[in-house]
């Protein structure tokens, strides 16, 4: 039996809607993208790639040490990027670490690729935390799971789920990093989008769709991601406090 051998992704574009040239935002004099690395590397469960279709992004991150997977620019999502990006590296497990996360825990990378040794077969992985507040229960930015006896996810809503008909329930917040068997990857790259996934906007619930099992890992697991320059400049601050 070979040891499972595992890698980081963080898929990066220049692009987005709401922050564009977000991956190259600097926090406390560095490029976000940079800090993603830092704590990609610290979690210390194998290399590091940044998946990009941008020369600026790669340019950072090689000037950094970092190591750069360049892809199409066609991609739907960041899980369809790193297909294209591990297609041919020799890997078992790749994570999927979100280059917006800045403040992620390498404790929270780590616990997310530990279902893989329990489960040879497992496809995919992912992470949730307690939810506290009952505002946070009903406000759509923030991503709810539902899960079965066995840890499995049943579904994903923007919705209140489990409905609370009286009192705050046992409610499950979504984190958004994920671990893929590479095998698993490479399918999901090629799986048909289905309604469920366009309404909420959310892609894992493809996954599920097509009948596939998510492994979700409860724990503290509060990372703070950055889709503004006010989430910006408060991340900043939160990195000064620490």
């Amino acid at each position: 039996m070979h040891a499972i051998k595992t890698a980081i992704g963080i898929p990066a574009r220049m692009g987005s809607t709401r922050f564009p040239g977000k991956p190259l935002a600097k926090i406390a004099g560095k490029e976000m993208i940079v800090h993603v690395i830092e704590k990609a590397h610290a979690a210390a469960i194998g290399p590091v790639f940044v998946a990009t279709d941008d020369e600026r992004i790669a340019e950072v991150v090689t000037r950094n040490g970092g190591e750069v997977r360049m892809t199409s620019p066609d991609h739907n999502s960041g899980t369809e990027r790193l297909a294209e990006a591990f297609r041919e590296l020799d890997f078992d497990i790749i994570v999927n670490v979100q280059g917006d996360e800045p403040l992620i825990d390498p404790a929270a990378i780590r616990s997310v690729v530990k279902p893989f040794d329990e489960d040879a077969y497992l496809p995919m992985a992912t992470l949730a935390h307690p939810i506290r507040e009952s505002a946070d229960l009903h406000e759509p930015n923030v991503v709810k799971v539902v899960c079965n006896a066995k840890g499995r996810a049943l579904y994903f809503s923007r919705a209140a789920i489990p409905y609370p008909r009286s009192g705050l329930p046992k409610a499950l917040q979504h984190v958004g990093l994920y671990a893929y068997r590479k095998e698993f990857l490479l399918i999901y790259s090629s799986l048909d989008s289905c309604q469920a996934e366009q309404t909420e906007q959310l892609e894992q619930l493809r996954v599920l769709h097509h009948g596939y099992d998510i492994a979700v890992t409860v724990g503290d697991f509060h990372c703070i991601g950055v889709d503004t320059p006010e989430d910006l400049a408060r991340a900043e601050e939160m990195m000064k406090a620490a």
